[in-house]
């Protein structure tokens, strides 16, 4: 058996859209069972994400504090932002969230994970970079609006963070998984074998 998740897709007898949003939406499918039963699954439907997992020369992350309605908290993450454009490339789109969102710009870029962050429910994926030989940008600062207008920032050390998030005290998943992603490359073969930035991506492909 190898350990390795590979693409499948069960019959659909019927699909609807009952609700569109701004960005997202909810699709309801009647899926065919192994069985021979037909289920209905809803599900949102998702154009993807990225984040970026900045890292400084004194080994801090890059975090932003900000409000998040749905779960009623305000979270400590790492830069992050919607692949606004079908076919977008991921780099470019992390390359610009970290300048919106921190007004920082990084020289090498790798990939830590891919992932998928609810897929009983959403079928969001995201893409996880590491960006190092970072600096601030130049240029004017992008202007913010809603919850971004009320951001804090910090940087924190690596180890402190992996502390932080199996103390519990840390919950957004891009964070959670970067952090542990990263201090399992380094136990492992070492930052230089992660993946390159423009690694396949089949859950949102790309071209250029």
């Amino acid at each position: 058996m190898t350990i390795k998740d590979t693409p499948e897709e069960w019959e659909i007898r019927d699909s609807a859209t009952p609700f569109t949003g701004n960005k997202t939406s909810v699709r309801t499918d009647d899926v065919v069972m192994p069985d021979g039963s037909v289920a209905r699954r809803d599900y949102q439907v998702h154009p993807g994400s990225v984040a970026v997992l900045a890292l400084d020369e004194e080994d801090r992350v890059l975090l932003i504090s900000q409000y998040r309605h749905p779960v009623r908290h305000k979270l400590w993450e790492i830069p992050a932002g919607l692949l606004d454009v079908p076919g977008e490339n991921p780099l470019h789109a992390a390359q610009r969230e970290l300048y919106e969102e921190a007004h920082v710009k990084a020289e090498d870029w790798r990939v830590l994970a891919d992932v998928y962050t609810s897929p009983g429910g959403c079928d969001e994926a995201v893409r996880i970079f590491l960006a190092r030989d970072v600096s601030e940008a130049e240029g004017e600062r992008f202007v913010t609006e809603h919850e971004e207008t009320d951001m804090e920032y910090a940087r924190v050390p690596v180890d402190e963070l992996v502390r932080l998030v199996l103390a519990g005290d840390l919950h957004n998943n891009c964070l959670v998984v970067g952090v542990l992603a990263l201090a399992a490359a380094r136990a492992g073969d070492g930052l230089e074998s992660l993946r390159p930035a423009d690694a396949p991506w089949p859950a949102r492909p790309f071209t250029s």
